[in-house]
């Protein structure tokens, strides 16, 4: 996206860009699962039935407004934040890729429950401990601090919020999506790492 800005493209083709290419190098497997778990909330279903429609091939209408709707709120970030600067934009996508695998590592924490006992879900569910998430954690904190110090003081505070913004998000969708559904699955984790990118893009373009 940002090789596009500089080559004179508009913000908002590079910011397409910059949304589709993370979607094209994990084949839309994280775009799959928001739309799926949208569909299994959204149908009001007893878990056993909701996790049945997530199962299905096709997206139903939960699923595909839920799509639409983080896309077009990925590309809108992205491109506002484009619009001030390239690095602003390019740093801003890294930061929303890093939080959405810390989202994914927090999930897998001990404690976390699969729903169903196979899958993806109940391969990785539980498989890493607290104390390693919460090094992560930080970890990913103090880089997005120090990518964000890029951008002077300010930079720093506002990218570590924007993540943990994402962070906070991501948990939220996992308590309602284990209390729902049981515990985990591979869409799952494919929601709350679209549900964390946004969010932190969304954070990012905030006082900026």
């Amino acid at each position: 996206g940002a090789l596009l800005l500089l080559a004179g493209a508009p913000p908002l083709l590079a910011a397409v860009a910059a949304v589709a290419v993370p979607a094209v190098l994990t084949r839309a497997l994280h775009l799959d699962g928001l739309a799926d778990t949208a569909d299994g909330l959204g149908s009001g279903r007893p878990a056993e039935d909701a996790l049945r429609i997530m199962k299905r091939s096709d997206i139903g209408p939960f699923g595909v407004v839920t799509l639409v709707l983080v896309l077009l709120g990925q590309v809108a970030a992205v491109a506002g934040l484009y619009a001030g600067s390239a690095a602003r934009g390019a740093v801003a996508v890294v930061v929303a890729g890093v939080t959405a695998r810390l989202a994914l590592t927090l999930a897998c924490r001990t404690g976390v429950p699969p729903a169903r006992p196979d899958g993806l879900g109940a391969a990785v569910a539980g498989a890493v401990p607290v104390r390693s998430a919460a090094v992560a954690a930080l970890l990913v904190m103090a880089a997005c601090a120090a990518a964000g110090a890029l951008f002077g003081p300010y930079g720093a505070v506002q990218h570590a919020l924007a993540a943990v913004a994402g962070l906070i998000a991501a948990q939220l969708l996992l308590r309602h999506c284990v209390r729902r559904f049981g515990g985990v699955t591979g869409d799952v984790f494919g929601a709350l790492a679209e549900t964390a990118a946004t969010v932190a893009l969304v954070a990012l373009t905030l006082g900026s």
